[in-house]
């Protein structure tokens, strides 16, 4: 069974839940997109959220033969694979006088809001960053290292003479990117300082559109394809870019969404997302409300993704 956050706010009763859900859509166009493959159930006792697959990580192929002559043998190869779902979120506390004084601003909705960007912010992150060795799921970095889908840029984009130079040998590098895909590139995922190199490469190509969605986002395509600036995290001292930029070169990661391809998982149900809002009318003075987002991702073919990786573009 497969679901997406939309269609989990349908199968919830509770209005806080389904604006819970509209604000994390509204947070990230990864997730508002992304379809969860929702089967995970750790079982009696379980105490891991961990997803089983079959990776195809080489399709077959077809050739000729003349007569009397045998087709040589070449098989398809795939491999079996787990992930994890991982539980993301977090409280936070409001005392009931400031809630009751908070006037047009209202103190517990900003507070949850807050919190829902954190964790999409935080789920970003992992999508490019995780780990499963360091608690977290594989993301795009890892789950791409060595493959045939891993490119390598040559091209530089640091100032805006080099943009007006080298924007046609980044076109051709971009198609390769999107050609390494096995089908229709979904999203580029990149950090802002790429978006803006490379919106200004599409306007020069005529390639660049912007378009409103369901929820008054502005969506800045590149041939009809989403650019999406996966924004910064917050590590606990600092913020970082999502994808990172080290020594002026960055990356940009093209994803084709779909069970057969690049998706979430989480557990069965509904519960991909769940929201506990404090009573205002109960005993207490401090209010407590929590959000969670139990999620991870998988990638089914390794063709359904590609990143084209040190692309210079300064510091």
């Amino acid at each position: 069974m497969a679901i997406t956050l939309a269609e989990a706010k349908v199968g919830m009763a509770d209005k806080v839940d389904q604006q819970i859900v509209d604000m994390f859509r509204r947070s990230s166009l990864l997730l508002d997109n992304l379809t969860f493959d929702n089967t995970i159930s750790p079982g009696t006792g379980g105490s891991t959220l961990v997803y089983g697959y079959v990776q195809l990580k080489t399709p077959s192929t077809a050739a000729v033969r003349t007569i009397n002559s045998e087709y040589v043998p070449g098989e398809a190869k795939r491999e079996k694979k787990t992930t994890n779902a991982i539980i993301m979120g977090g409280s936070f506390q409001v005392d009931r006088v400031l809630q009751n004084t908070s006037g047009a601003v209202d103190e517990l909705a900003f507070q949850a809001e807050q919190k829902i960007k954190a964790t999409a912010n935080h789920f970003h992150n992992m999508v490019i960053n995780g780990d499963t060795a360091k608690g977290g799921f594989d993301g795009l970095k890892k789950l791409l290292t060595k493959t045939e889908n891993e490119l390598t840029s040559q091209v530089s984009l640091t100032t805006s003479a080099e943009l007006d130079e080298n924007y046609n040998a980044f076109l051709d590098e971009m198609d390769a990117l999107v050609s390494a895909l096995d089908g229709n590139a979904t999203m580029l995922l990149m950090n802002n300082a790429m978006l803006i190199k490379l919106r200004s490469i599409a306007r020069r190509a005529g390639y660049y559109e912007r378009t409103k969605d369901d929820f008054g986002r502005t969506v800045e395509t590149y041939a009809g394809v989403p650019m999406v600036d996966l924004g910064k995290y917050y590590d606990g001292e600092s913020s970082k870019d999502v994808v990172d930029i080290t020594e002026g070169k960055t990356a940009i990661y093209a994803v084709s969404l779909g069970l057969d391809g690049f998706h979430g998982i989480s557990p069965q149900g509904n519960g991909v997302i769940t929201s506990y809002m404090p009573d205002l009318n109960a005993p207490g003075a401090v209010k407590t409300g929590e959000v969670e987002l139990v999620a991870g991702v998988a990638l089914k073919n390794t063709l359904k993704a590609a990143v084209l990786k040190d692309i210079a573009i300064g510091a």
